[in-house]
């Protein structure tokens, strides 16, 4: 899948080097730390909410199943970006094997799809709960949950696919250093000595889809649910709906911002640094801040916290 084919005498790239996020040797020991510091609250947090809501039975709906698969890809997105990220901090070359970067940037993209996708599912079973509470469990029937998640999937790894492939076929010559922290599909257009029409344009098609086709059913279930929590006649039951929703949306706008901002325009007036800012956002802040904005502010979850640390305390 990974061999590379030699033209003429041109000689192809086998390894790249991953430029990082900053070349000022004053700034890699301390954004080392952060990293791994966010790296490590990172998987604490989605791997815990993950254990909480398998070892808690009245977790067991259709909302926190959800929420266990977003902390799922969040962890393996995170997995999958920060470790080789943190080696560009305290190594003098970060280098990485031709099937290894293409790995890591299929991996990426199906996660990067799949958390566009299951933050739209979150909405419209939140939109179900809110607004059409006694038809919920019709609706969001067990059955139903598994084929939004294997859609979900199924998508994200025929989009992922897409992409990877339209890199493979690509030639990279003596250009071999990406301007960037990980495999990423715009880094990788700008070094390859092939045209890059075709790439561009479908990822211009594709990603614009695949981010305002989700963006879209997500703003669509809020200002339903918002319409719906007007009518709430308690002014403390509306704050606190508000409350709630503002922080979902508050992520979820980081999230699709971040994303729009390096995917959605002209190549000719990205500018990779800014593009490195980004991503930042997309590949590591928010799969930190999710189990924060998503659980931990939810009283359920608080209540099946105390529960587990209570059983624990009395065995």
């Amino acid at each position: 899948m990974f061999s590379r084919v030699t033209h003429g005498n041109e000689s192809t790239v086998t390894e790249f080097l991953l430029a990082g996020l900053t070349q000022q040797p004053e700034l890699q020991l301390p954004l080392f730390l952060l990293f791994l510091a966010i790296y490590l609250l990172t998987a604490l947090g989605n791997l815990g909410m993950v254990t909480l809501i398998g070892l808690s039975s009245h977790l067991h709906t259709p909302m926190y199943y959800f929420l266990c698969s977003l902390s799922l890809i969040d962890l393996c997105q995170a997995t999958v970006i920060i470790p080789k990220m943190l080696v560009s901090f305290v190594a003098d070359k970060n280098i990485t094997s031709y099937p290894e970067c293409m790995t890591q940037l299929y991996c990426f993209i199906v996660l990067v799809i799949a958390e566009c996708y299951m933050l739209a599912v979150m909405a419209y079973d939140r939109y179900v709960a809110i607004c059409q509470p006694l038809l919920y469990n019709v609706i969001m029937s067990p059955h139903v949950c598994a084929l939004f998640s294997v859609a979900v999937y199924i998508w994200a790894i025929t989009g992922s696919t897409i992409h990877t492939g339209l890199i493979l076929r690509l030639d990279f010559c003596k250009n071999n250093m990406i301007n960037h922290y990980f495999c990423d599909v715009i880094p990788l257009l700008e070094i390859s000595c092939s045209s890059t029409y075709v790439n561009e344009l479908l990822l211009l098609i594709l990603s614009s889809f695949n981010i305002m086709t989700p963006f879209t059913a997500i703003l669509a279930s809020y200002i339903f649910i918002i319409l719906n929590i007007l009518h709430i006649s308690s002014r403390e039951g509306r704050a606190k709906a508000f409350s709630t929703c503002s922080s979902h949306l508050g992520a979820v706008g980081m999230f699709y911002g971040s994303t729009i901002f390096m995917y959605m325009q002209p190549s000719s007036v990205n500018s990779m640094g800014q593009g490195k800012v980004s991503s930042v956002f997309y590949t590591i802040i928010v799969p930190m801040l999710n189990p924060l904005i998503y659980s931990l502010r939810n009283k359920d979850v608080k209540v099946a916290l105390r529960k587990i640390l209570n059983c624990r305390k009395c065995s």
